[in-house]
Order: C-alpha cells, then structure tokens, then sequence
C-alpha cells in the first residue's frame, strides 16, 4: 500500500507539471496573435492619419486660394463701384449744367422758406405754450408753498416788554429821586417806560442789541433783587458779555428751525447776530429761516436739489450782520462767509445771486431769488417807515459821535432826545454847554428831522482806590 501511494503522487506532479507547460505554450501563442492583430491595426491607423493630413492640406491650400479670389472681387467690385458712381454723376452734371454742390444748394434754397416758416410757427406756438404753462405752474406752486407756510407778521417794533413778578418792583426800579432808573438808561441806552401797565416795564430803543442787553441786565436785576447803580452797572457788564454764547443759541435754534443740519460755528454766530437785525421792520432772521422753508417747499414740487435750495435761501442774508465799514454788498460779504465756512460751490452760487448781481446759472439759485421775494412781499411782513425812523436816529447818534471828545451818543425817545457822553479828560464842564449848541447846530445843518431833538451832554468823572 506504501509503494502504490509513492507511485500515484508522483503520477500526480508530473501530470500538472505537464498541464502547466501546455497553458503556457498556449496563452503565448494567444499573446503573440494578439500582438500581431495589434501592430496590423496600427500600420493602418498611420496610414489613415496620413491620409487625412494629406487630405487636411489640400484643403487648407484650397481655402486659402478661395480667400484671395474674394479678396480680388471685392476689390475689383469696388472699384467698379466707383467708377459708375462717378460716371453716374458726371452724367447728372452734364445733363443739370450743375454740380453737386451746386444742385444741393439749390435744393436747399428752395425748401428753406417753407421749413423757416414752420420752425417759425412751430417756436411760437411753443414759446406761447411754454410761458402759459409755466405761469400757471409757477403761480400753482408757490401759492402752494406760500399757503403752507402760514407764517405771522414778522415787522419789528421798537419796544421790548419785561414781566415783573409784582408790581411793586417798579418803585425800586425807579429809585430814590429816580437815580436807579436814570443810572440803567444811562449805561444801556434805552428808555425805560413805567406806566399803569401792571406788572409790566417797556424799554424802547431803536436799536434791537441795546433792547436784548437791556432786558437781559432788568430781568438779573429783577430775580436778585437788588437794585442800586452798582448792581445796575454789573448786570449790564454781564448782559453784554453773554452777548456770544446768546448769538450761538440763537443761530441753533435758527438753523433747527430751518431744517437745514449742522452748520460751522462761524456761520451759527452770523446767524445768531442777525435775530437783531431788521429790513424793513422784518426781523432778518425770522426771514432767513422763512425763506429756507418756502425753498424748499418749492424746489420738492418741481424736482430740484432741497438740500441745495434750503441751505442756500437760510444763509442767503449772511452778509447784513457785517458791520458798515465792511466793503462790498451783503450778497457778496455772504459768499466770503459761506466759502470760508466750506460751504458747496452751489449754495455760494444761490447765495451770490440772489440779487442777480451775477447770472443765475442753477435752478436752486432761481429758487431762492423766489422764496427771498416771497417772503418779503407777503402782507405784514414789511414796513418802510421802520427802516427810515432806524436811519434818522443812527444819523443822530453819527453827528454827536463826530465831535471831539465824544465818547457814545445814545437817541432816545424816538429821536427826540440824544445824550451825549464825553471823555472827563478831554472835554472841561465848561465846555459842556458850547459842546451841546455845537452838537445841536450840526443836527439842524445835516439832519432831517420832525419837531425838536434835545441834546443833553454829561461828562462823568470817576475815582477809584482800594484799601488792602
């Protein structure tokens, strides 16, 4: 049984030895015919590529000859084109005895008048078109504009009231032998008017900052309660020098009014001192912040720059806080205010034109002109007389003030009477009464005024130690 074992096993190795050899003959002779169907099939792949870039060639060879027999056509083409367009009109001209200027020109001529004569008609009927419309539209909006901006009668007087808590005060404001009441007017200039009002005390000056001053030093005198020459001189060093920081508040609440936004610090203060301003008996300001509404109410309903157009007409009368002996005319001070302030090329442009002093080149700047004319025509708004009593008595106050020696000249009592202040060291008591006919001549020779005006000189002469 151990023999036969050995002998199959053995039988077995050499059996699959043998199978092994022949699947190996075999699957080389399967590769090899596969590579030989394999190198067949690309000898005739190259052949065909070859082919085909032969063929590709021809082609391109082709194409190439086709674009340059149609770039020869056309060339030929256009030359032909312009021989006959040539020969076309040598033609024409010999036949019209005209060339071709010559026959458009003469086309022209003869069609000119008929289409003069339509634009003609045609530009009238739409300038008539134009000037109807644009008025009706015009007086639409701003009788809009103005019917929303109910505004009251903003005419100044000349009279400023103070409301005491009782009417008891008016004695101490008087003082003993009237010396509080004559020391206040002395020193602020204004009338103090105690009549049977009750509790109520008038100052009247025709000046608005002497008025403001006046009422701001009674109403300290009034809460404290102390009334006596050196309260009333304190006060009013006080009233005075909170001058600023009132123009500042003024001009913010201005501005707020307006609707206008931030403004620079510079401008706040020019605004704030036009509250004291008046044209015509129209407080300045009032009309400043008047004007930038209707501005811009206006410049809403027909689609222009609001912004533009309400800044401009709230700063358009910048220039009238500037003193006299600035040179140049409020429009143009104003646009020296605005610019350096870093306003925009546009709001100076309004500003400066508003009196047309130079062409009026944007619609915001029509605008203002608009609303600065409105605001000034509108019933109430305005008084002539109040400009012509403020002059006389300013020129009042300029011929006493051109005497030597003359320290102030105030006019009080509508101009019936101007005090003069002089300088103790310059003018004698002596010569107190020669200075007052001198004064008062001057008045007679240089000034237009209704009745009497009677000139009262005082010279004040102090001293002062101190005792440490």
């Amino acid at each position: 049984m151990g023999g036969s074992d050995v002998y199959f096993g053995a039988l077995s190795l050499v059996l699959g030895f043998v199978i092994a050899l022949v699947v190996i003959v075999v699957a080389r002779r399967d590769a090899a015919a596969t590579r030989a169907r394999v190198d067949a099939d690309l000898r005739r792949a190259r052949v065909e590529v070859a082919e085909l870039d032969r063929r590709a060639a021809g082609l391109r060879g082709r194409l190439a000859d086709a674009d340059e027999r149609e770039a020869r056509v056309e060339a030929e083409l256009r030359v032909q084109r312009a021989a006959a367009e040539s020969m076309l009109r040598s033609r024409l001209e010999d036949v019209a005895d005209l060339t071709a200027a010559e026959a458009r020109e003469r086309l022209l001529e003869e069609v000119r008048p008929g289409f003069e004569r339509d634009a003609a008609m045609l530009r009238r009927r739409l300038e008539r078109f134009a000037r109807e419309e644009g008025e009706d539209v015009a007086r639409r909006v701003l009788a809009t504009a103005l019917a929303r901006m109910a505004g009251p009668s903003s005419s100044q007087l000349a009279v400023t009231r103070v409301e005491l808590p009782s009417d008891e005060l008016k004695g101490r404001i008087i003082g003993k032998e009237g010396r509080n009441i004559r020391s206040f007017e002395a020193l602020t200039g204004v009338n103090v008017v105690i009549d049977e009002t009750p509790d109520v005390v008038l100052l009247s000056s025709f000046d608005a900052e002497r008025r403001e001053i006046a009422a701001v030093a009674l109403e300290q005198l009034v809460a404290d309660g102390r009334i006596h020459p050196g309260r009333i001189e304190a006060a009013v060093a006080e009233a005075e020098a909170g001058a600023e920081k009132r123009r500042l508040l003024a001009g913010e609440a201005a501005a707020h009014d307006a609707g206008v936004g931030s403004l620079h610090v510079d401008l706040l203060q020019t605004l704030g001192a036009l509250r004291l301003r008046t044209s015509f008996g129209q407080n300045v300001l009032a009309h400043s912040v008047e004007c930038a509404q209707i501005a811009a109410m206006l410049a809403a309903d027909i689609g222009a720059d609001v912004t533009v157009a309400r800044r401009a007409a709230f700063l358009h009368d910048l220039g009238k806080a500037a003193s006299a002996e600035t040179p140049g005319t409020h429009a143009l001070i104003g646009v020296d205010m605005a610019r350096r302030a870093g306003e925009s090329d546009a709001v100076v442009h309004a500003i400066e034109a508003h009196h047309e002093e130079v062409p009026v080149e944007t619609v915001e700047a029509f605008l203002v002109m608009a609303a600065d004319a409105a605001s000034a025509a509108r019933l109430g708004a305005r008084r002539d007389d109040v400009d012509a009593f403020v002059e006389r008595l300013e020129a009042l106050e300029a011929v006493a003030a051109a005497h030597p020696g003359v320290r102030r000249a105030i006019a009080m009592a509508a101009g019936r009477e101007l005090r003069v202040v002089v300088e103790p060291s310059e003018v004698a008591d002596v010569d107190l009464a020669d200075l007052a006919s001198a004064v008062a001549r001057h008045i007679e020779s240089d000034v237009r005024y209704p009745g009497e005006v009677r000139v009262t000189v005082i010279r004040e002469l102090r001293a002062t130690a101190t005792a440490s």
